[in-house]
């Protein structure tokens, strides 16, 4: 019986319908007590969120997910694909609120925090888990929450922010400005933080801990310009040095052992590895689909390790193309070598670096820069005003996070940079892209949506 109840469970969170708001299931099915009255097949709800994000939506290593999409989208990769791939689509500036790609972000998307809040509510509810279970699942399934909703925000825009399972306020939900937003994401975050353990409750990093959610928090106070609270709080990641060791080796930043990985998706099997392999791998030239662009590769000097450690050339005896290697089993292997990484200690030191330049401590934001450029085998910056050294770190953001859950797109925007770098580089760019459309098919249901992006 317990058997079936779990597979009723998560057969109801993953699948759910193809709308969010459409995704209220009979009690009995969803939110049956007896899944959230049992440590396993509760444990086992919230493990399927995290096999959902791996493979479905916005932060998917595959080829349909914002690693790939974005990096068409600014200039990452290159595309050498056919005209009918829809990634096509991105990378020519051509999205429409019809594309299936922007419909399957945005429903993913809810439909796994719709699954978040159908875990944390029920086991809120729970008699029968212990306190200490009830609080490492609750604290996760707010963690998924604010991590799914902060995506969906520098996606599209203003976005609902939906807390509860019930239908009846999920379909007229209204969209949220950036303000209400990030104070649900930060709420979200700051009491995941409380509920969370300091410790892994699951080998390899795979289930966050209280640092992964600070580690998230450090970021939206870093998009918000909230300078010192985004130092403090990359800080307090950056400083558990028992847990967290900086990896020195390049060749080992990406392996499932790392000890610089924060938070990571492990494989759908044993002896499986990422989807961002199988994404970005290819073996002969021309791509199949995408390369890294001309202007990222040049933009590595001779002496930066990374280019040699994570990228490599393929060439067909006339011309040359580099891929992104910093995951590199594209196949499986006897045990799983690699799993797909979202966040990472070096990111921590670049929003402290960055925090620290603005709020005004430049000999600390040079001394986390260095950090970076070191281990890359660079020389310490030459950077010396705060300008210079902003830019020199917005610099090594996009050195370090290639082909990594769309960073270069988000810092381009967050910094007010995408119309001076994408303009001459992208023929058809708008300022209005900034924003992706709102899918068509949600506005027709949702009159509280309206109105569309700008320019769409």
């Amino acid at each position: 019986m317990k058997k079936f109840i779990t597979i009723a469970i998560l057969a109801a969170v993953s699948l759910g319908c193809d709308n969010f708001t459409e995704v209220d299931l009979p009690s009995s099915q969803l939110t049956a007590d007896a899944v959230f009255e049992d440590k396993a097949t509760a444990t086992a709800a919230m493990v399927d969120i995290y096999a959902k994000l791996r493979d479905d939506g916005l932060l998917t290593g595959g080829a349909i997910g914002i690693s790939a999409n974005l990096g068409l989208y600014t200039d990452e990769l290159d595309f050498y694909g056919n005209s009918a791939n829809t990634s096509a689509n991105f990378y020519n500036n051509t999205l429409l609120p019809s594309a299936p790609e922007v419909e399957g972000y945005w429903n993913n998307g809810y439909n796994q925090i719709y699954a978040a809040n159908a875990v944390y509510s029920g086991v809120q509810r729970s008699g029968k888990l212990t306190a200490e279970v009830k609080n490492q699942l609750m604290g996760e399934a707010l963690f998924v929450r604010a991590l799914v909703h902060f995506y969906l925000f520098n996606t599209f825009g203003d976005i609902p922010y939906i807390t509860t399972t019930d239908y009846e306020d999920n379909r007229n939900a209204h969209r949220m400005p950036k303000s209400e937003v990030y104070s649900h994401i930060k709420s979200d975050l700051e009491q995941a933080i409380t509920l969370l353990p300091e410790t892994y409750v699951a080998p390899d990093r795979v289930r966050p801990n209280s640092y992964t959610a600070q580690a998230l928090l450090a970021r939206v106070y870093l998009y918000n310009e909230e300078w010192e609270e985004a130092s403090n709080a990359a800080s307090a990641v950056l400083n558990q040095t028992a847990t967290y060791i900086w990896e020195p080796d390049l060749e080992k930043v990406f392996l499932k052992e790392s000890t610089a990985t924060i938070w990571q998706l492990m494989p759908a099997q044993s002896g499986g590895n990422t989807l961002e392999a199988q994404t970005f791998t290819f073996e002969f030239g021309p791509p199949p689909v995408s390369a890294l662009s001309e202007s990222l590769v040049a933009a590595f000097t001779g002496a930066d390790g990374r280019k040699a450690a994570w990228t490599k050339a393929v060439t067909d005896g006339t011309a040359t193309w580099y891929h992104a290697s910093k995951y590199r089993e594209n196949d499986n292997t006897a045990s799983s070598r690699e799993y797909a990484i979202v966040f990472r200690l070096a990111e921590q030191y670049l929003i402290r670096a960055e925090a620290r330049a603005h709020w005004g401590d430049l000999i600390g934001a040079r001394e986390d820069l260095d950090k970076i450029r070191n281990t890359a085998g660079l020389p310490n910056t030459t950077a010396a005003t705060q300008s210079e050294i902003i830019n020199a770190i917005l610099q090594e953001r996009r050195l370090e996070f290639f082909t990594e859950h769309g960073h270069r797109f988000f810092d381009l925007k967050r910094t007010g940079n995408l119309d001076a770098v994408l303009a001459p580089a992208k023929s058809g760019w708008d300022t209005t892209d900034r924003l992706l459309p709102m899918p068509e098919a949600e506005l027709s249901r949702n009159a509280n949506l309206a109105p569309q992006n700008p320019g769409y």
